[in-house]
């Protein structure tokens, strides 16, 4: 049994990366992280290097997630070239695996220049699929940098363990 994850270095996918750390703890089943990759352009003479640069990222995001301890199951990583929902329902097509994905913020122009993974992981997966959803931490997160970006004053009054 494999739990499947799509990883993407977002926090949308740290949270989704710990989510199928945790199930495939719980399950006893093997963690396979997924970072699916794009040669830019079309430019195909500098593939090795994408690949290499694809490899480098997958193993600077585990470390981040995991630290040198690890996630605490066997863990197997794969860089991929194709669109993420594809390249992620090809590796998750045994019925007994389990596919994880990050939902991220889905705002109306990200939702019209990028299609969602997860709904297309839903849509086509072969096995059961879990969607981990945004933390509204980062909403607030959001809403705090838009502030600082147009110089407005921030109200700390709802903040806890600031003093007034």
């Amino acid at each position: 049994m494999r739990v499947v994850v799509g990883v993407s270095g977002t926090p949308a996918g740290a949270a989704a990366l710990h989510r199928a750390a945790a199930e495939a703890r719980q399950r006893g089943a093997d963690l396979w992280t997924v970072l699916a990759w794009q040669v830019p352009g079309r430019d195909r003479t500098q593939r090795d290097t994408w690949r290499e640069a694809a490899v480098a990222r997958l193993r600077e995001i585990l470390d981040e997630a995991f630290g040198p301890a690890g996630p605490g199951v066997t863990l197997a990583g794969l860089t991929a070239v194709g669109a993420p929902g594809a390249v992620l329902v090809d590796v998750a097509r045994a019925p007994d695996d389990v596919l994880v994905v990050g939902a991220g913020q889905r705002g109306p122009l990200r939702r019209l220049l990028r299609p969602s993974v997860a709904r297309y992981c839903v849509a086509r997966a072969a096995c059961p699929v879990l969607v981990v959803p945004p933390s509204p931490l980062l909403a607030e997160l959001g809403a705090v940098h838009r502030r600082n970006v147009w110089g407005l004053p921030l109200d700390a009054r709802g903040l806890g363990g600031v003093a007034s």
